[in-house]
């Protein structure tokens, strides 16, 4: 697999810098460097201290990643919104997991998707998860096809710079029309919930109401952290649990799963330059309760 950038900057940089620049991490750096991959400018071998001029080429070449036989093959439908050589933006349904578990090694997305990726006679039959959902949250996630493309979106991930944005349906009025709600959140030992905690880790979660109905309201969540649970334990904490989320006290006499539904996506591709935004229509389930 190759990948090409053309260096526009003004001066001299070194490879690594400008890959850095770029989103690539330490780790598949180093790993090109002792001789899994090579860097090439100008479409010539080069080695990894070399410096790159203002409208050079630079290519990377690597190796396909080792297949994860642990992780069986599905041809289970995936509902692709989108695709190119490095990405997969997909939309999950509620009651399918993201990854195998203990209870759950078959028809995850990640199986799923490694289906696909076996369906296309793709070399890289190694996808990962750049985030995930719930069991029962529907919505949109991002799967990097390959290990370059995981390490080009590293820091996006670790710098909360990928925009995450949920439809969301509370029990009760929520009186004020935007709201955020910056509490910390720690998990509970031995258990899957999470609470408030002033120990725990950051999570701030911006709100607006989109409308109000007989005993619920509508709201847009726009996470700028991406804590396990986060928007569900946000509302639980002010009093406003989602509707069907039976772990953090919600109704569930209408909906038999939290109604919660990550409705956009956006990241910038390091590959391109470009920013990529996404949006997936509220499913059923959600719509019938706001109408």
């Amino acid at each position: 697999m190759e990948n090409t950038w053309l260096y526009q900057g003004e001066e001299p940089i070194k490879i690594k810098k400008y890959l850095q620049s770029l989103g690539m991490g330490h780790r598949l750096f180093n790993d090109i460097k002792r001789g899994s991959g090579t860097f090439k400018v100008d479409h010539r071998p080069v080695r990894p201290t070399t410096k790159i001029l203002p409208n050079q080429p630079l290519t990377i070449k690597v190796q396909p990643e080792a297949e994860d036989l642990s992780v069986a093959v599905s041809h289970k439908p995936l509902a692709v919104v989108y695709e190119d050589d490095n990405w997969l933006v997909v939309n999950k349904q509620a009651g399918v997991p993201s990854i195998p578990g203990p209870t759950t090694d078959y028809n995850t997305i990640l199986n799923r998707v490694k289906g696909h990726l076996v369906a296309e006679d793709s070399p890289e039959r190694r996808p990962h998860l750049v985030t995930r959902l719930d069991y029962n949250t529907s919505g949109l996630l991002l799967v990097a096809k390959h290990h370059v493309a995981q390490s080009m979106i590293s820091q996006q991930v670790e710098h909360h710079q990928l925009h995450k944005e949920y439809l969301v349906i509370v029990s009760g009025m929520i009186n004020s029309d935007k709201g955020t709600i910056n509490s910390p959140l720690a998990r509970v030992p031995g258990q899957a919930r999470r609470v408030v905690d002033p120990d725990g880790d950051p999570a701030l979660t911006e709100y607006e109401v989109l409308k109000r109905g007989n005993g619920w309201t509508l709201v847009r969540a726009i996470l700028k952290t991406g804590r396990t649970h986060q928007i569900r334990v946000h509302f639980s904490s002010i009093g406003h649990p989602l509707l069907g989320d039976q772990l953090y006290g919600g109704d569930t006499a209408l909906i038999d799963r939290q109604a919660l539904h990550a409705v956009k996506f956006g990241f910038h591709d390091p590959f391109t330059g470009e920013q990529r935004n996404f949006e997936a229509e509220l499913p059923a389930d959600m719509k019938k309760l706001i109408n």
